[in-house]
């Protein structure tokens, strides 16, 4: 049987875990303010429903990644507060995740944002 009591705080906990995602970790707030400008942008280009899906899943993917990419590193430090290689290679391989991600958030964003932009540019130009 589901304890509703418990799903409830099991989303507090979760949504605390995002507060601070954001509170404390510096590269969160760059995707941070990112999104913002990004979503501003594609407000601003009329996006349709499915390029909105897929710029918030891109964004969320970048989130998600960076969220996980910083329990990583918690949990590196803690079980390890000094300098050991293994414990780098393994903080570089998660910071590179991330990386990974934000680039093909950047295609995917360029191939869908960056033509309505060159269009208008036209446009506007022409």
């Amino acid at each position: 049987m589901i304890n509703p009591l418990k799903v409830v705080r099991s989303f507090r906990f979760a949504g605390q875990g995002i507060a601070d995602l954001f509170r404390y970790e510096n590269n969160a707030r760059v995707h941070l303010l990112a999104a913002i400008g990004v979503i501003g942008v594609c407000f601003w280009l009329n996006l349709n429903q499915t390029e909105w899906a897929i710029v918030l899943t891109q964004i969320g993917l970048v989130w998600a990644a960076e969220g996980f990419n910083t329990a990583i590193e918690k949990l590196c430090d803690l079980v390890s507060p000094g300098y050991h290689p293994q414990i780098k290679a393994i903080k570089d391989l998660s910071a590179g995740a991330v990386l990974l991600v934000v680039l093909v958030a950047v295609v995917v964003g360029s191939l869908l944002i960056g033509t309505k932009l060159y269009t208008r540019f036209l446009l506007f130009f022409s």
